[in-house]
């Protein structure tokens, strides 16, 4: 049973589903099932303000939340391990032409936050960069500018999933 309008789902669906292959992911090829992950998204975005994975409890923090912001930060670890996302909402090449079946996934998240070290510029040529560099926490996409870009353009995750990175 959905939430939301079924038009509105819909609307997600294709969007979502464009923005995935453009990055060469690829969105569960059951629909209904697809449909209610998004309604999730959807549900989660009017709850907290934003699009926490609905397979996970999130808290209503968003800086607590953001390694659950879908894309969250677990998906690429395991596509590339179990062929699908926690939620599976995004499967591998296999699973999406039928040719292999989504597996239950452990839980990658830690029970604490743990804290990243951040590399250090030893070397005198990265000290010397005219501008920082940012890496995107979920695809690991990195850019030098003053300031990290709006939207991921390889994930089409926000802003505030960068991290400085030198």
């Amino acid at each position: 049973m959905t939430t939301h309008e079924l038009s509105t789902i819909d609307a997600l669906l294709q969007r979502l589903a464009r923005e995935a292959e453009e990055g060469g992911y690829h969105l569960n090829p059951d629909v209904d099932f697809t449909r209610e992950l998004l309604d999730g998204l959807l549900v989660n975005e009017g709850r907290y303000g934003y699009r926490a994975c609905p397979c996970r409890l999130a808290s209503g923090d968003r800086a607590q939340d953001l390694d659950l912001i879908c894309p969250c930060d677990y998906r690429d670890p395991d596509l590339d391990e179990f062929g699908a996302c926690y939620c599976a909402l995004y499967v591998s090449a296999e699973i999406a032409r039928g040719e292999a079946a989504a597996m239950p996934i452990p839980e990658r998240r830690p029970a604490e936050p743990i804290a990243v070290p951040q590399p250090t510029a030893t070397d005198a040529s990265l000290a010397a960069l005219p501008y920082p560099v940012w890496r995107c926490k979920v695809c690991g996409y990195l850019c030098a500018r003053n300031h990290p870009p709006a939207t991921c353009p390889v994930c089409k995750a926000g802003k505030d999933r960068f991290e400085r990175f030198l």
